[in-house]
């Protein structure tokens, strides 16, 4: 099992919104690495961090598990949807989704600053200058550090 962050701005689309509806398609992702770890790496059954970004208290709000590994973004293909790439091929598909089912939300939010504060998340993507992948890895240790902050 590998463990994930996904980033999702709460007035779009946030955990209470994917609590409601139980499964989600994670679409609309037009960056290739981010892509790429959809579409090669995760697994059903992996473990996601459920993060809220371009609020007031950017943080990690709940769980998530990948539901359905990575296939085709169909919304890539329709010109009426907000995600349509014309150079996107259904034949050769340029985007990925995977779909991400609600887990649970955490007992508190752990802010970014927080996460930030940790000497054994110093090495983690989320906390570095500059990183504004919207799926990022997380390692086993990074994972367990976070939820012990709960």
């Amino acid at each position: 099992m590998q463990y994930w962050l996904m980033k999702s701005e709460p007035d779009v689309f946030g955990i209470d919104d994917l609590q409601k509806v139980n499964v989600e398609p994670w679409d609309g992702v037009r960056n290739y690495q981010a892509r790429n770890m959809m579409r090669d790496q995760m697994q059903v059954g992996d473990q996601v961090f459920f993060y809220h970004s371009n609020c007031e208290m950017p943080g990690i709000v709940g769980i998530a598990e990948i539901a359905r590994a990575g296939y085709p973004d169909d919304s890539a293909f329709n010109p009426e949807a907000k995600y349509f790439d014309p150079k996107s091929d259904p034949q050769n598909p340029r985007w990925y989704r995977v779909d991400v089912k609600f887990m649970r939300k955490l007992k508190r939010t752990i802010s970014l600053s927080e996460l930030r504060e940790q000497p054994s998340l110093t090495d983690m993507p989320l906390v570095r200058k500059g990183n504004r992948l919207s799926v990022l890895p997380v390692t086993g240790q990074e994972w367990s550090s976070i939820l012990a902050l709960e």
